[in-house]
């Protein structure tokens, strides 16, 4: 439903993670949540076994959300946060409950030892399907994370946010994920860093001898590409300020470290016609992958 935050929930560590983050996306933003819990029906022979019958697996089914949605209005007691059990594939399931949404909000594990996530086959699914925009939240995740440490240096969700980070095409920007991104930096009163990376190696040929100044009026150019891209949203949102980065090198791995500060990467989904499915393009699958803050995958196009 319009005004609402879906959150896929499984009982996993990861999908309460998410759940909380919604739960503060949705205080933020003034919208609600809707934990959506998708459940198969023990089949005919399993139900038959003493110790996991249909109705023992129904109740156990009911509790995730139930339970889910107490802790979440009892730590936000100013969000509503309603309930929906779905029945049948999960993937079918989450896009269409997201279909109507605001945001669609789904637990990723985090890699073991490393910054970054582990998007299984169906988060993957579904980010590549959904119109709605994704944002992915590792378990462990906590609002202290999203903030910048104190005078002391002790992590606390009472400091300001840190930066918004999105990565963008200047040469193909697109007003859906442009708005998305200054919107999360207003809500949060967050400053937005802007991340253009550029493939310099077709002109690595002009780096040696007299021709090196080509190379920084490229460079000049690219930089004043990315700087005309975000002139129309500094003035639509002059309370956000702007830091934009434009460099040589992989956008996906300038995101990457980027997302170190972040509170949140907003990156672009295009989306494609393919004929061997849904598809989710590079940048946004390394960084959906590998990103130290929640991700956000904006699909547009």
């Amino acid at each position: 439903m319009p005004g609402t935050i879906i959150v896929g929930l499984d009982g996993s560590l990861e999908s309460r993670a998410a759940a909380d983050w919604a739960a503060r996306e949705a205080a933020l933003r003034g919208l609600a949540v809707k934990l959506v819990h998708v459940w198969q029906p023990v089949p005919a022979r399993m139900a038959q076994a003493p110790l996991l019958g249909a109705e023992t697996h129904q109740h156990w089914t009911e509790r995730i959300p139930r339970e889910t949605a107490e802790g979440l209005r009892l730590r936000h007691p100013n969000v509503e946060v309603g309930t929906e059990q779905l029945t049948g594939s999960r993937t079918d399931a989450l896009v269409d409950a997201a279909r109507d949404a605001e945001l669609l909000v789904l637990g990723s594990r985090a890699l073991s030892g490393l910054g970054g996530f582990l998007v299984g086959s169906i988060g993957q699914s579904v980010v590549a399907r959904t119109e709605t925009a994704v944002v992915l939240v590792r378990a462990g995740e906590q609002a202290a994370d999203e903030h910048v440490t104190d005078f002391s240096g002790i992590p606390s969700s009472a400091t300001a946010f840190r930066p918004v980070v999105l990565g963008l095409d200047a040469d193909r920007p697109d007003e859906t994920v442009l708005d998305f991104a200054f919107e999360e930096a207003r809500c949060r009163q967050a400053p937005l860093t802007a991340v253009h990376g550029w493939d310099l190696s077709p002109y690595a040929v002009y780096t040696m001898g007299a021709g090196f100044e080509s190379h920084e009026e490229f460079a000049r150019a690219e930089a004043t590409g990315l700087t005309e891209a975000l002139r129309p949203w500094r003035q639509k949102y002059p309370d956000v300020e702007v830091t934009e980065v434009s460099r040589p090198g992989s956008a996906a791995n300038l995101l990457v470290d980027s997302s170190r500060d972040a509170s949140l990467v907003v990156v672009g989904r295009r989306r494609r016609r393919n004929p061997l499915g849904p598809h989710i393009g590079s940048v946004a699958h390394a960084v959906m992958h590998h990103a130290a803050a929640p991700v956000a995958v904006v699909a547009h196009g």
